[in-house]
């Protein structure tokens, strides 16, 4: 095999010795409506290396701040905008080495797997049917001690989107209740 390239499934050879950007990996993130995995994203990139993807991974941090930096300026409010909390478990059955993934319940199994567990924060404005994701979290409370709630609570409170309709829909029913109370809390106003 020819240095600096690489045989792929089919056997074709194709050089794979770019550098991974943030760009590049968002990117794929966005586009990819399955599966999220290195192995995925260097199998369709003619760029990229598995190898390439992982170094890039072990030395970028992807902030939850970064989300909101990237998606303001397309943002559209409304004054019947809403902001939506979701709790999502990425299913990790067959991981055995992540450090985030843990046992917890998934609504979508309708029972407990292995997982890593995202909240996420979305603005929708339903008077042009679009959404866009503007804060998340991820659920690690061994790390840093927080529950899922707790990462409402300070994605609430830090919302960027000041001039949104003091109302808030939850996809779970537990962050549900809690997200309703802590909204009243900060606002002292009824969330319908």
């Amino acid at each position: 095999m020819t240095k600096g390239r690489k045989a792929d499934k089919f056997g074709s050879m194709r050089p794979k010795t770019q550098i991974v950007t943030r760009l590049d990996y968002c990117q794929y993130l966005l586009v990819s409506q399955i599966n999220y995995t290195l192995t995925n994203f260097a199998d369709h990139s003619e760029k990229f290396s598995h190898d390439a993807l992982n170094r890039y991974l072990s030395g970028e941090r992807l902030r939850p701040n970064l989300t909101w930096e990237n998606v303001s300026r397309q943002v559209v409010q409304t004054p019947k905008g809403l902001i939506i909390f979701d709790d999502t478990v990425a299913d990790k059955n067959f991981s055995h080495e992540i450090e985030l993934v843990r046992r917890q319940y998934s609504g979508n199994a309708h029972g407990v797997i292995k997982g890593v567990g995202v909240v996420t924060c979305v603005y929708v404005n339903p008077e042009l049917n679009q959404f866009w994701i503007i804060d998340y979290r991820i659920f690690d409370p061994d790390g840093d001690g927080k529950t899922k709630l707790d990462h409402v609570q300070e994605m609430l409170v830090s919302c960027p989107l000041k001039n949104t309709r003091k109302s808030t829909t939850v996809r779970s029913k537990t962050i549900a209740k809690w997200t309703i109370q802590v909204a009243r809390n900060l606002t002292n106003e009824w969330i319908p």
